[in-house]
């Protein structure tokens, strides 16, 4: 019995501490004033984690459209290191992002932060000097380190402490700043790139990154902590089974799926997440409770954001390479030809808004991810004598999808977990939307190398063949045969898109049957 009432005590207790610190946060919004002077404005944090975001999420677009000047240049890497220099940042930001979640809300959000900064940054300079491949994926890596402990704890920032409508209208910012980020970082790394080299798009960044160090630290309130273990079993058996899955899917089609190497992979995947799984449920206080995929909410919040994110980022990565090979622009150039795809962006959240009231909350966010699926497929016609005008159709298609269906997905995983677990939801759909951009780069640049190999002419098939259009047309200077490269290229992109177009379809219909429903309640509101 006294243990009971003493248990009945602490929570009572900590559901105070609870209340003191929204009514807190709820005043700091409103701007009031403190024992230690006037609140600072909460736009200029807004501004502070919308420049993080964009920094951390551009810079996984901005590295495509350095794909063409990396690949004829003297590192000379084959197409599955092309891979892994997007994907090596993506995946481990991926694996990390709940981990740094929840750690966010146990060590305090601001130093999470800024630590996650200056790694960032670190990462960057690491690529810019890199002497080979391999060091420039290993920077590519710790820049993914810091990215993971940016993008889960702006958001929690973000959200602390406000009611539901701003709260609402925090995450709608926050989400459009992700997928714009994306776009945005096309014509920074664009610009970049043209007046330099690839090498010249990590310098540019680390100044950037420093502001919005210096910026955050400045503006950026201190929150609370929740006194929780760090959980570090948990955090290593879920990274370790991430990072074994996600190796055997990149490295699967190029090492063969029956290779020792991909089935071992394969096989720790599925042994450390049963391990992850069976500990959350036995934890008292685990990482990320297994039982949480449970609620219809976070089940289809996250399988859907994965969706949407797969097939963003799978045409993110054959953007830069189709505009440059096969339309002949330069990237500056073809950075500034995905500007539709911002505008789309920003466009998607507000018809959204209008299509919930039409068609509910379940309606929009399929509508979003058949829009996002017809612009994959609208892509997938483009050849180099299609129209510029028709592809940024497609693109822009893509987009405004994503924009439509990603809010609303957001915050239907955001309500449906309790506030002190702010920062581990965010991390967790964070989690859901780079995995669903790692994968969406394997699956993408696996298919597109796998066609483009096989129906390169003759005279550069066989033993050896080139696996990147710049090695291919670094050995022919015949004009015919290197439009046969080109249109190698292009047949691969059609592929990757119609299969990416097929996939998002299918988590749609998934996402129709998981939603919940909103219910108009008493005062006229809508509930879960």
């Amino acid at each position: 019995m006294r243990r009971s009432e003493t248990e009945d005590g602490e929570r009572t207790a900590e559901a105070r501490g609870d209340a003191e610190r929204a009514g807190a946060g709820r005043a700091w919004v409103r701007g009031s004033h403190g024992p230690h002077g006037p609140r600072r404005p909460r736009a200029l944090m807004t501004v502070a984690m919308c420049l993080c975001v964009t920094l951390v999420v551009g810079m996984v677009s901005a590295v495509n459209l350095a794909i063409p000047d990396l690949s004829a240049g003297t590192l000379h890497p084959s197409a599955e290191a092309v891979v892994w220099v997007v994907d090596g940042y993506v995946v481990v930001f991926a694996c990390l992002l709940v981990p740094a979640g929840a750690l966010a809300d146990r060590r305090g959000r601001k130093g999470t932060l800024l630590c996650g900064m200056g790694v960032f940054a670190a990462g960057s300079v690491v690529c810019a000097a890199a002497p080979g491949v391999g060091a420039l994926i290993a920077g590519r890596m710790i820049s993914g380190v810091g990215a993971a402990a940016v993008l889960p704890t702006t958001l929690a920032l973000l959200v602390e402490g406000l009611p539901d409508g701003p709260r609402r209208k925090a995450i709608a910012i926050w989400a459009s700043m992700t997928g714009l980020a994306a776009v945005l970082g096309n014509v920074g790394g664009g610009a970049a790139i043209e007046y330099g080299t690839w090498r010249t798009l990590f310098w540019a960044v680390v100044p950037p990154a420093l502001g919005a160090l210096l910026l955050a630290a400045a503006v950026t309130p201190v929150t609370a902590r929740h006194p929780r273990p760090a959980a570090p079993l948990g955090s290593a058996l879920l990274t370790g089974g991430f990072l074994a899955l996600l190796y055997g899917i990149v490295s699967g089609p190029q090492a063969g799926w029956g290779s020792p190497a991909v089935l071992g992979a394969l096989a720790v995947a599925a042994v450390l997440l049963a391990a992850w799984a069976r500990h959350g449920l036995r934890a008292a206080e685990p990482l990320l409770d297994p039982r949480l995929f449970a609620r219809p909410g976070v089940r289809a919040g996250a399988v859907g954001m994965a969706a949407l994110f797969t097939g963003m980022f799978g045409l993110f990565y054959l953007n830069g390479q189709y505009l440059q090979y096969a339309k002949g622009y330069g990237p500056l150039g073809a950075g500034v030809r995905l500007l539709p795809m911002a505008a789309a962006l920003l466009a998607g959240p507000r018809c959204g808004l209008l299509l919930e009231r039409v068609c509910g909350r379940r309606g929009t966010v399929v509508v979003g991810m058949f829009v996002l699926a017809g612009g994959l497929g609208t892509v997938s016609a483009a050849d180099a004598r299609t129209p510029y005008a028709l592809y940024a159709l497609g693109a822009g298609l893509t987009a405004l999808g994503c924009g439509i269906a990603t809010p609303l997905l957001s915050h239907a995983m955001m309500a449906a977990l309790p506030a002190d677990r702010a920062g581990t939801g965010s991390g967790l759909q964070s989690l859901a939307r780079e995995l669903g951009s790692a994968l969406g780069i394997a699956v993408t640049g696996t298919i597109t190398t796998a066609v483009f190999t096989a129906r390169l002419p003759a005279s550069l098939s066989g033993p050896g063949r080139p696996t990147t259009v710049a090695a291919a047309e670094a050995r022919t200077p015949d004009g015919r045969v290197r439009a046969a490269v080109v249109d190698a290229f292009t047949d691969g992109l059609h592929m990757a898109t119609l299969g990416l177009a097929a996939g998002v379809v299918l988590a749609a219909l998934l996402i129709a049957r998981w939603i919940p429903k909103e219910t108009v309640t008493r005062d006229g509101g809508k509930g879960r």
